[in-house]
């Protein structure tokens, strides 16, 4: 299957590298995704201490989280057209601002118009979603080939970081402000996404005096991506897989674990434990592929990718609490055995000019089937009881990326790599 031939700047690169954390152009980057990262989970959370101070209601906080959700879907595919034709410091510049720009507005309606926060939220989604896959392609612009592997693993591991620290912090800033003040705190992380990043090398570079081809339409240049992603069977098998296992196993936990939690252990602990640990495993699992360099990267990623089903399976039976959180552990480390190297393959394998697109379509449908998993999930466990749905979901989470792994090109997320003196 024809790929993107790699740089050949990667095959010489000596052992003894700067490390990418010394490059000041990916620290802004970095540091940039980082603030959108973290204004992205703090919304959601800020909006649940609106209703626990009754500024707004159960109702109106699931509209608000829908918009977003429907502002995210509607615009990370636009984005991701945008971010090949255009600069990608430019789509980043201009989606985070829009993100920035709802917060205000979301202060001002909160407790006066639900129908303004939910077109804030549409209007925060829609930033967020503009913003994902430009990022990505921005990385490959920033990065060189030999260190974007480190550099994703640092990117998860401060945005992994900010998850683990951001409620106590939140929580903390919460007892000095009020939450209007909070959502304005968010709007100035997306500045920060706005204005650090800087500009990276152009994705394709033309003749400088030749004419510019008419460009197709935004649905034809997106069709464009598909057909990009479809000359990589790695991808494509990746994709379902992770699909699967989010629509799936990441759903029926999500319902399932504060429901076992209260129910069979008695306590509320146990499910902030479980989801302490899965974030912590998920830092060792950054951590450790920050430096992995496995000979078959592929299949490594996708038995991380399978290590999720360990989640619903350890709440299928009454163990004890610490098996739990154990198995929640070891998702959280598989879940970036297979995030960061699959990253780092999209940007290595995908044509540049074509690398938002490709990384909008994972975005679009990984995340975008999610919230047709939360939905369908409970109602199952009503109609055939939390231990069958738990069951079959786990059984996908372990079978799926299975058979992914048998798709070709998928044991090295593309091309197997050059070995010294091949």
């Amino acid at each position: 299957m024809a790929t993107t031939p790699a740089p050949t700047e990667s095959k010489s690169r000596p052992p003894g590298t700067r490390s990418v954390l010394r490059d000041s152009a990916f620290l802004r980057l970095w540091a940039g995704t980082t603030a959108s990262g973290l204004a992205t989970w703090a919304l959601p959370f800020v909006l649940g201490l609106a209703v626990l101070q009754r500024e707004l209601g159960a109702a109106g906080l699931g509209l608000v989280l829908a918009a977003r959700t429907a502002g995210f879907l509607a615009a990370v595919a636009v984005g991701g057209v945008l971010a090949d034709r255009h600069s990608r410091r430019a789509v980043v510049l201009w989606s985070a601002l829009a993100a920035a720009a709802a917060a205000p507005l979301l202060a001002v309606g909160l407790g006066r118009s639900l129908l303004l926060m939910t077109a804030a939220a549409a209007l925060a989604g829609a930033g967020q979603g503009a913003c994902r896959p430009a990022f990505q392609a921005l990385t490959a612009e920033v990065v060189d080939p030999g260190r974007r592997q480190q550099a994703n693993a640092a990117t998860t591991l401060a945005v992994r970081s900010s998850t683990l620290a951001g409620p106590a912090l939140t929580a903390l800033l919460a007892a000095f402000v009020d939450v209007a003040t909070l959502l304005l705190g968010i709007g100035l992380l997306w500045l920060v996404a706005a204005l650090l990043p800087g500009q990276g090398r152009p994705a394709a570079a033309g003749a400088p005096d030749a004419p510019r081809p008419q460009r197709a339409s935004l649905r034809a240049e997106f069709v464009d991506g598909i057909r990009e992603a479809r000359r990589h069977p790695w991808f494509l098998a990746g994709l379902g897989a992770l699909t699967a296992v989010i629509a799936l196993g990441y759903s029926a936990t999500s319902v399932a674990l504060p429901l076992i939690s209260r129910d069979r252990y008695a306590t509320e602990w146990v499910l902030a434990a479980a989801t302490t640990a899965y974030t912590v495993g998920a830092l060792g699992g950054a951590l450790l592929t920050a430096r992995l360099r496995p000979r078959s990267q592929g299949w490594v990623a996708f038995a991380g990718l399978a290590a999720y089903g360990f989640a619903p399976l350890s709440l299928m039976l009454p163990v004890h609490p610490a098996v739990v959180i154990g198995a929640y552990a070891v998702a959280g480390i598989g879940i970036e055995l297979f995030n960061v190297p699959w990253f780092t393959a999209t940007q290595r394998e995908v044509a540049p000019d074509k690398l938002a697109r490709v990384s909008s379509l994972d975005f679009l449908v990984s995340y975008g089937l999610a919230p047709l998993g939360l939905a369908l999930i409970a109602p199952a466990i009503h109609a055939f009881g939390v231990t069958p749905v738990l069951g079959a979901c786990a059984a996908a989470c372990f079978l799926v990326p299975a058979a992914a792994a048998l798709v070709p090109t998928a044991r090295h997320f593309g091309r197997p790599p050059v070995r010294p003196g091949a």
